[in-house]
């Protein structure tokens, strides 16, 4: 498979050589869905914590006599059908939401969604990126000339330079290839890869 190669102005300049097997898969939707659940649920933090029935400081009091009031029975006012009363099942900080994620099936959810963005049209590499000070207006200016907008870089290598400079640009990310995450592939509507990084991403995901 060909990728075509856009110069600094945005235009097609020449083409690199990718692999089939990478970025000529078809499209797994049910794949792709469950590795992006499984990116976000591995971020997530059990930091939530609700008081159960025992937890709650109310007396075990009985509230009223059982019988000739005319009310349903209740045994004490920490009951969780009680307002103020404890949880049935509360959140605890222990609780795990990871998910195990098998390393082939990453690898080929990930090859599918680059498959899909050149597909879409959405992937375009470069020679190179990089900028001479590391100021934003410079890299805001080069994403400019590109016609590029709000896009995820994806380089062989960490350029201090650019990565200062992307900083404060909210619709720009850059990354290093085996930074490239499942999330910010599907988020941003373009994906720029450097000629060096499309090697580094064959190598992994070989």
């Amino acid at each position: 498979m060909e990728l075509k190669v856009i110069s600094e102005n945005g235009k097609a300049a020449a083409s690199v050589n990718a692999s089939d097997d990478l970025f000529g898969r078809e499209y797994n939707e049910t794949l792709v869905h469950q590795l992006v659940t499984a990116y976000q649920a591995n971020a997530r933090s059990a930091n939530s914590k609700q008081k159960g029935r025992s937890e709650i400081a109310k007396s075990t009091r009985k509230p009223f006599a059982q019988k000739g009031t005319g009310r349903a029975r209740a045994g004490m006012a920490s009951s969780p059908l009680w307002r103020g009363g404890g949880k049935i099942f509360p959140n605890s900080p222990d609780q795990n939401y990871t998910q195990k994620i098998n390393r082939k099936m990453y690898r080929a959810g990930l090859a599918s969604i680059y498959s899909q963005l050149v597909r879409d049209g959405r992937l375009s590499v470069v020679d190179a990126l990089s900028v001479e000070a590391p100021k934003t207006k410079l890299l805001a200016q080069k994403i400019k000339a590109m016609g590029l907008d709000r896009v995820l870089i994806i380089t062989d290598s960490m350029d201090e330079n650019l990565y200062l400079s992307s900083r404060n640009l909210p619709n720009v990310l850059v990354v290093e290839a085996h930074q490239a995450d499942p999330v910010s592939l599907v988020r941003f509507p373009k994906v720029l890869v450097t000629r060096g990084a499309i090697a580094k991403i064959e190598e992994m995901l070989a």
